[in-house]
């Protein structure tokens, strides 16, 4: 059975903390190196509902995309939501490692991992990281459909493949036009507009669009606009990242036994449809 402090090395080769932002917060939150690891769990978000789920899992080790502390602390008392999360972390001897921003531009990552779940080839990085050589790495990927779909076929395929969430895929344009290419990327995507425009694809994909980005974006082009729930676009990471950690285990002869947390964290909960199909304007 392999130390935490191996595991993590590995971990830390596939998603380096320096290729993190630098306003982002990840790497080993807690954890003892010496600490044996035998079971793993990968989940989106290090909610207590996900730490309970590793408690009863029997997990030595929890691996979350998004960091618990983004912005620090000055406390891990258990009065707090986070702090609960820490106490229960520690009592249970289960180790927490976030990988975010440097899982977001990894080859492969978060982007390449919704581009699978779509069944979409990807041709290559929407945002290049200038120090990667191969020019693999990068923010979002763009990426080409095996056959013409249309935007309303494209935003269906989303909903299948994608986890069920309360929000369902949200579009922007016209549901009839044709998508032979995209770009998708996972997480909040509407600082990416201008990349996405000179690209010259047809669709994006992501998430957390708002109202006044979106609007602006359609008055510049035709370009269609998908926006899935943000777990829902992450959560295929995990599915990757599991794989990962699977085929390094069998390579060190670890035996690790990895898991994928199915446990939708989302936190819309519902979503009521318009009744209506000319609903009133509100003023902003």
């Amino acid at each position: 059975m392999p130390r935490l402090s191996e595991v993590i090395a590995e971990l830390e080769s596939l998603w380096p903390a320096e290729r993190a932002e630098s306003w982002d917060a990840v790497g080993t939150v807690a954890g003892d190196p010496d600490q044996q690891v035998t079971r793993v769990l990968f989940a989106v978000d290090p909610v207590q509902e996900i730490v309970d789920e590793a408690v009863k899992l029997g997990a030595d080790l929890l691996v979350t995309h998004h960091p618990l502390y983004l912005r620090g602390t000055t406390t891990v008392a258990a009065s707090h939501f986070k702090g609960r999360v820490v106490h229960t972390l520690i009592k249970n001897d289960i180790a927490l490692h976030v990988a975010h921003t440097n899982a977001d531009t990894a080859d492969p990552g978060v982007s390449d991992a919704l581009a699978g779940a779509l069944d979409l080839r990807v041709t290559g990085p929407l945002v290049p990281d200038p120090t990667d050589p191969e020019g693999r790495r990068g923010l979002g990927r763009v990426c080409a459909l095996d056959h013409p779909l249309t935007v309303r076929e494209f935003a269906a395929r989303a909903a299948e493949r994608l986890p069920a969430t309360a929000q369902g895929i949200r579009v922007a344009g016209d549901p009839e036009a044709l998508v032979r290419t995209a770009v998708v990327s996972g997480g909040s995507g509407d600082s990416l507009f201008d990349h996405v425009r000179a690209a010259g694809v047809d669709a994006f994909l992501t998430a957390d669009l708002r109202h006044h980005p979106v609007s602006e974006a359609r008055a510049h082009s035709p370009l269609a606009l998908l926006d899935a729930a943000h777990w829902a676009t992450e959560w295929p990471w995990c599915e990757l990242a599991a794989s990962q950690l699977d085929e390094i285990s069998d390579r060190h002869g670890w035996d690790l036994r990895v898991h994928v947390s199915k446990t939708v964290t989302d936190p819309w909960t519902a979503h009521a449809a318009s009744t209506t199909s000319d609903p009133l304007g509100a003023p902003n």
